[in-house]
């Protein structure tokens, strides 16, 4: 049984609660019961990689051209230490070093918006110019 509540009304609230109340309990098999924010969104999403095409195109790090899904990494590290959460580099099974990083997917609405306003701000910042009409 798996079931995904989106929690916008009163009606839903109720529906919820009446799901809670219909469970029944089981020391031994507990159900899981999951309330979280709400994660970004495909705009969001369309968005942030639009801005990482961009800079992709237009910057160099450390004198390279990277990929987008390079500067992904950087970006949400920066964004991550600018934001003051804690930033962990480990170890790698190499010997090299790994950012363990947060997951954009994971991020909620809010952190995401947060995460285009910083990516937006370096971007400017670095002279980017970004395509016309991506970002609407």
């Amino acid at each position: 049984m798996k079931q995904t509540l989106m929690l916008r009304d009163e009606r839903i609230r109720q529906n919820a609660i009446n799901i809670i109340n219909s469970l029944l309990t089981d020391k031994d098999r507990p159900v899981t019961i999951r309330i979280s924010d709400y994660k970004r969104n495909l705009d969001q999403n369309a968005k942030f990689h639009a801005l990482l095409g961009d800079i992709a195109r237009q910057a160099e790090w450390c004198g390279k051209k990277l990929k987008p899904e390079q500067w992904k990494v950087l970006l949400i590290s920066g964004h991550t230490v600018a934001t003051k959460q804690q930033a962990e580099i480990v170890p790698g099974i190499e010997g090299e070093f790994v950012n363990i990083r947060e997951s954009s997917a994971e991020m909620s609405v809010s952190r995401m918006a947060s995460l285009i306003e910083y990516v937006t701000a370096w971007a400017v910042g670095q002279g980017i110019k970004f395509t016309e009409g991506r970002y609407s």
